[in-house]
């Protein structure tokens, strides 16, 4: 049971107080875009919802459509975020995962935890109760769109992380051709098919997607073997009321690789850490999630949504291997438990969403010593629990003609309990915590024409400690880490426009923000693949993100176009006049990062062009001794798409650059550290898609 309810208290006491705003006239105002899902049979958001959602938020917010992702290789969430702003991510040598930080989020030990941002798909928690991801089993491919809501521009879906939330969008059979085959296959052995059949027979629809795919990885001691199984099926109950049920499995067995020095990655970035091969690293998970989430249009101007989500991972990881002296596999099933409750009101000026997210999540099992292919020995037994409600409440008041006033409020409080018990000796380790606070947030939007915009907004950010990083306290016992909180300041704009036969489109937003406590985490240099965590005393986040694209006519009918895409992001996070690491740089992130690509389109269907990635450098750790170098990448991309049918070919790499992609966060790395996983070498895919 929660300790500490006044923060939720204070929110909810908010909401009468909004809900009777949105009651009020204003005769003077402007038209507010519509983002009530209403009277259009679907359980999920349009492309045009979520774009009327992405401009009624004075902050950055990306809409990703997964039917552009079908046009290049995507297997991991760093494809899919190729093209958004505010986002490093950086796949590897883990199979699906994906390294991942938004606005800062998440720099420190990059291989043992993921946090800092919410995943929720269709509006349901993916990420756990305490605020850690395992965003290996977010297929990007099953997404019909993806809303990145970057840092507190997340208020909408009541996360409490600095990096804010993706909600990932379940495709139905309603949304368009409900049967396709998917082929896809390149490089270190890749082969991936899926198949998605489904129907629609009156008020009841279904959809289910079967998946397999194969890799030998492009290094030694990589190889993956996945299955999956998604489905969906919608019912219609009246004309104002439906509920859709989801499902999902996923058998993932990854071999990991390990990490290398600087002088492997050069000599033979193919190459695999012997320990590696020795202990058998993997990742072997085994998931099964399901989900409900029923919709009420109440009238015209009003609904209310209500959903609930289970999800069970069986985690099998041996993850070092240093005998006699130290092993360690973890052993363990994570139960997430969730449920959600939104209303939306519109009236007269006002657009009003209320929320509340709660979730439960707990692990048990154990961390064992162990011998490859002998005996498994328990040396710590592992029973962890954490639960979290957020509660919010937002409103957009077009109070102007042209202008709109975006103010709310979330509450969040929870609990994080980590008890450990040591085999040998019975020693207990129980550090456990109570978190809870209120965040305010106001935003103004200024719409300067049909099509373009300028906005700011000041928030406030907070984050609580997950269970790792709690029970990796580095003071040791039963300490406690205190919860990051902060203040983001943002200022941008977005819009495009159409010049004859020539168009062009861009979104960017420059934010500052002050952070005290933030929590970073390192790797422990006296048992590896765990980490230390600390309560920074000040840092700062800071940033520019800016995507930019264009499609230039170069005939007069404009059959023929050239379409230049540019993804950028400057990044300044550091700490803040640290009594230890003074203004030092964050590690993990790169000083800046510019993806893009420029193809020419023809009118048929046809496209070709050039890829390309700047990578800036950066710091492995905290003491800004050990320099990652940038690289620059360079690849190309073709394909034709017709009515039923599409092919596409990818080569990434052209120069076979030989960089790192990410890697494990030290407090003081040696020259000759092994923390460096290899990125991707020279690489040819091809797919092909069929719709019937």
């Amino acid at each position: 049971m929660f300790r500490n309810q006044r923060a939720a208290a204070a929110a909810l006491a908010l909401c009468p107080w909004v809900l009777a705003q949105a009651q009020a006239p204003h005769e003077t105002a402007g038209t507010l875009p519509t983002v009530v899902v209403s009277g259009d049979n679907q359980a999920e958001p349009s492309r045009s919802e979520a774009e009327a959602e992405r401009s009624a938020t004075p902050g950055g917010v990306t809409v990703v459509d997964g039917e552009d992702l079908r046009q290049r290789n995507v297997t991991g969430l760093a494809d899919m975020l190729r093209y958004t702003p505010g986002v490093w991510a950086a796949s590897g040598t883990t199979g699906d995962s994906s390294f991942l930080s938004i606005r800062g989020s998440n720099l420190d030990a990059t291989a043992y935890d993921g946090n800092g941002v919410k995943l929720l798909q269709d509006g349901l928690p993916v990420t756990a109760a305490d605020g850690s991801n395992h965003n290996r089993d977010v297929d990007p491919l099953s997404a019909r769109r993806a809303i990145v809501a970057r840092g507190a521009n997340a208020l909408a879906y009541g996360a409490s992380t600095l990096g804010g939330a993706i909600d990932f969008i379940t495709p139905t059979a309603r949304d368009g051709e409900p049967w396709e085959a998917l082929l896809q296959g390149g490089s270190h052995g890749q082969r991936q098919a899926r198949f998605t059949v489904g129907g629609v027979n009156g008020n009841f629809d279904a959809l289910v997607t079967g998946e397999a795919k194969r890799s030998d990885g492009f290094r030694e001691h990589q190889r993956q073997e996945r299955q999956a199984l998604y489905a969906n099926a919608g019912l219609e109950l009246t004309e104002s009321l439906r509920t859709r049920f989801y499902a999902t499995a996923i058998d993932n067995d990854q071999q990991l690789p390990g990490v290398l020095t600087r002088a492997q990655l050069q000599a033979n970035p193919r190459a695999a850490e012997a320990a590696a091969v020795a202990g058998n690293y993997r990742l072997n998970v085994q998931t099964w999630r399901v989900a409900n989430k029923t919709v009420w249009d109440i009238d015209g101007a009003s609904s209310l949504t209500a959903g609930v989500s289970f999800e069970e991972q069986r985690l099998y990881h041996p993850i070092v291997y240093a005998p006699p002296f130290f092993s360690l596999l973890i052993d363990t099933t994570l139960r997430n438990a969730g449920a959600t409750l939104r209303y939306q009101r519109r009236a007269g000026d006002h657009d009003v969403l209320a929320g509340l997210n709660y979730g439960r999540t707990g692990i048990r099992g154990g961390n064992y010593r162990y011998v490859t292919g002998g005996t498994q020995t328990l040396a710590t037994a592992v029973d962890n629990g954490a639960d979290n409600l957020e509660a919010f409440v937002l409103d957009r008041w077009s109070f102007a003609p042209d202008w709109t006033l975006v103010y709310g409020a979330q509450a969040v409080t929870g609990s994080r309990e980590s008890r450990t018990t040591n085999a040998a000796s019975g020693m207990v380790s129980h550090p456990k915590g109570d978190y809870s606070s209120l965040n305010p947030r106001v935003g103004l939007i200024r719409q300067l024409s049909p099509t373009t915009q300028l906005f700011a907004n000041v928030s406030r950010l907070y984050e609580a400690p997950t269970l790792y990083e709690l029970q990796d306290d580095a003071r040791g016992g039963n300490a406690t880490l205190g919860a990051m909180r902060g203040v983001v300041a943002e200022v941008g704009t977005r819009g495009s426009r159409k010049f004859d036969r020539h168009r062009v489109h861009w979104d960017a937003a420059l934010y500052y923000g002050r952070l005290g406590g933030e929590i970073l985490s390192r790797d422990d240099p006296t048992a590896p693949g765990t980490s230390l965590s600390i309560n920074a005393d000040r840092t700062i986040h800071a940033g520019v993100e800016v995507l930019l694209g264009a499609s230039f006519a170069i005939d007069g009918r404009g059959a023929h176009r050239i379409e230049p895409l540019a993804s950028i992001s400057l990044n300044d996070f550091r700490f803040s006049s640290d009594a230890v690491y003074g203004n030092n740089r964050l590690p993990a992130a790169p000083r800046y990062a510019i993806k893009g690509e420029v193809l020419h389109r023809h009118a048929s269907g046809f496209f070709l062009g050039p890829t390309f990635d700047f990578v800036g450098r950066r710091y492995a750790d905290f003491s800004n001794t050990y320099t990652v170098d940038a690289y620059a990448l360079w690849g190309l991309r073709a394909g034709y798409t017709a009515h039923q049918w599409e092919i596409y070919g990818e080569a990434r790499n052209l120069g076979n650059r030989k960089y790192a992609s990410f890697f494990n966060v030290r407090d003081i790395a040696a020259a000759n550290a092994a923390i460096l996983n290899p990125g991707e070498p020279r690489s040819l895919y091809v797919g092909a898609r069929l719709m019937f």
